[in-house]
């Protein structure tokens, strides 16, 4: 081989030996930058991208919503005071009766025969009780003349008071009777509407109403009703006469019904943790019946410092209910306690207060201190505002699908 082919041949071999270098080198870089690049990815990705909320503020005067008892002002079961049969009844179920109407009458044939008997003996008293008086008054006389002993005229005078007594019990036991014999007639205790009858005629009446007598009518004075509310313990104090009850009534869709504060038991049943209170609503026109169901709005002031929070945004841990509050993009868990459940909202009594910023549907791996990437509620992006491809695009893919088609 000559001398200038030798020269080439190392030429090209040092030509090769550059570019396999910048190769390795190149290839080296780029290895390089795609590991930072895939490890500032990472970390980026680490990161949780979290949505925030402020917790708002509890209002000074919030409407509580409680189950409340509709009653009549006045009700009473009507008991017979005397035994016998129904001879007739006057009102049947939902008839206005006014205080005396007479309700109903009863047969009692064994407390006429008793009456007449009681009747007999009180003559017989009386009789006996003259001649035992006119007696120790001449026995006493007598005495005065030492005609008689002393023992006989006191035996006398004690056998005349004994008549007098059996006179006296002879009369109350005929007392008694007319009472029982005036019970014949059933009548209305004070005004209202008959709400039950259970009885009818020729029925046997037993008196009392221990368990033995027959509940004969049942009256209620509707005229006003009482409305029962518990309020829980932490509106206790807002209670005042000036508190005005709403009632809402399955029966009356979309009427309110405005009832006015009466009575607080003034103590807190020590079960529930809550004050009975009892409103009265003027139903002159009859429009609420006793018994109903009664959906009852209060406009209450809260008194207290919570706040509501949606349950989105809760953790149920070990160390027992907490929520994750974001601080220049550091999660802190804060341990809560709940009072009320709304359902989709609770009230928290203590733990946060008003306006942190609390992370809704936190994830379950969250810890305390973690870095987080906040946003706004708000801010969030929803699923409408994806991003779309274009018109353009759409038609360019169309073209490029029809053109691939042989």
């Amino acid at each position: 081989m000559s001398e200038p082919s030798h020269k080439k041949h190392h030429h090209k071999l040092g030509l090769l030996l550059v570019v396999l270098v910048i190769i390795g080198v190149w290839g080296v870089v780029s290895r390089i930058e795609a590991a930072s690049a895939l490890k500032k990815n990472t970390n980026k990705e680490a990161v949780p991208h979290v949505i925030v909320l402020a917790a708002p503020h509890t209002p000074s005067n919030e409407e509580v919503v409680l189950p409340g008892t509709v009653q009549a002002w006045h009700e009473a079961p009507i008991y017979a005071r005397t035994s016998g049969y129904l001879k007739n009844w006057n009102v049947d179920i939902g008839g206005h009766v006014k205080a005396g109407d007479v309700l109903a009458d009863i047969e009692t044939p064994e407390i006429d025969a008793q009456l007449h008997q009681a009747e007999a003996d009180l003559a017989t008293a009386k009789a006996n009780n003259i001649l035992a008086q006119s007696t120790t008054k001449r026995w006493q006389d007598l005495l005065k003349t030492h005609s008689v002993s002393q023992q006989e005229a006191d035996e006398k005078s004690g056998a005349a008071a004994a008549s007098a007594a059996t006179m006296a019990a002879s009369q109350a036991n005929l007392d008694r009777l007319h009472q029982l014999e005036d019970f014949k007639t059933v009548i209305a205790p004070f005004d209202g509407i008959i709400t039950a009858r259970n009885t009818d005629k020729g029925a046997l009446i037993n008196a009392g109403s221990n368990g033995t007598g027959l509940e004969l009518f049942h009256i209620a004075d509707t005229s006003k009703l009482r409305i029962y509310v518990q309020v829980p313990e932490n509106y206790a104090q807002s209670i005042t006469p000036a508190v005005k009850a709403d009632l809402l009534l399955p029966e009356y869709p979309g009427r309110t019904f405005e009832a006015s504060y009466e009575h607080s038991a003034d103590a807190l049943d020590p079960v529930t943790r809550t004050l009975l209170v009892q409103f009265v609503y003027d139903n002159g026109n009859g429009d609420l019946m006793p018994g109903s169901y009664a959906e009852t709005h209060l406009k209450l002031s809260s008194g207290n410092t919570a706040v509501h929070l949606p349950v989105s945004t809760l953790l149920f841990r070990g160390d027992g209910m907490q929520v994750a509050t974001v601080v220049d993009n550091v999660a802190h868990l804060k341990t809560i306690t709940i009072g009320r459940d709304y359902g989709k909202e609770v009230e928290v009594l203590t733990g946060i207060s008003a306006d942190e910023m609390v992370i809704n549907n936190p994830p379950d791996s969250l810890a305390d201190g973690q870095k987080v990437e906040a946003t706004t509620q708000d801010a969030a992006p929803k699923k409408d505002d994806a991003p779309k491809k274009d018109d353009g695009q759409k038609s360019d893919d169309k073209d490029s699908k029809d053109g691939a088609k042989p």
